[in-house]
């Protein structure tokens, strides 16, 4: 028995790792890819391995959310963005890479900070002690509860964003059409 629960906890441990080690990769891929598809698809993986970490805390309702909602909507969303806009798209800032690179090694840093700066002022030995959990926190019915009372405000904002994100890449997408179109009959018109 003992040596069954020390396998498992070293399969643990290895799947935790992997993931990380996934979920910091793929996180660097999305950011460092010049092409915006494999980005996304860098993001995809980057949404599942945190998926399953979220699954490893036995979040299992926050790891389907996580895949079904970002990995299967809002990723999607993002690939379909990039097919209709095609290379169109302009990069608002494409500095040399060693400006790049200090701007990223700079944001790190700051985050980081923050980060430590955070929990170290909430902690305050609250991290220490255990906290009372209910047994049903987290479940779906819960989570929806909250979703439609305390956070409606919140979810639908979210929506309105989405949807207007949506409705602009269609509208800079037709834009981005129109001037292709009027470039090619103007080129056409000086050729004949």
């Amino acid at each position: 028995m003992l040596v069954a629960n020390l396998a498992g906890d070293i399969i643990v441990w290895f799947v935790w790792i992997a993931a990380a080690f996934t979920l910091l990769g793929s996180g660097m891929a999305v950011v460092l890819f010049q092409n915006p598809f494999y980005s996304a698809l860098a993001l995809i993986l980057n949404l599942g391995s945190l998926a399953v970490l979220y699954l490893l805390l036995q979040a299992e309702f926050v790891a389907a959310a996580q895949v079904l909602v970002y990995a299967g909507a809002i990723v999607v969303l993002f690939l379909f963005v990039i097919a209709y806009l095609g290379g169109r798209a302009d990069a608002p800032w494409a500095g040399s890479g060693r400006v790049r690179f200090i701007a990223t090694a700079v944001a790190t840093i700051a985050i980081s900070a923050e980060i430590v700066v955070a929990v170290a002022i909430e902690a305050d030995e609250g991290l220490a002690t255990s906290q009372e959990i209910s047994s049903s926190f987290g479940s779906p019915r819960e989570i929806g509860e909250l979703f439609l009372s305390n956070h409606l405000l919140a979810f639908e904002v979210t929506s309105i964003v989405l949807f207007i994100a949506a409705v602009g890449a269609a509208v800079l997408g037709a834009g981005a059409r129109r001037r292709d179109a009027g470039a090619t009959t103007t080129t056409e018109d000086t050729t004949s």
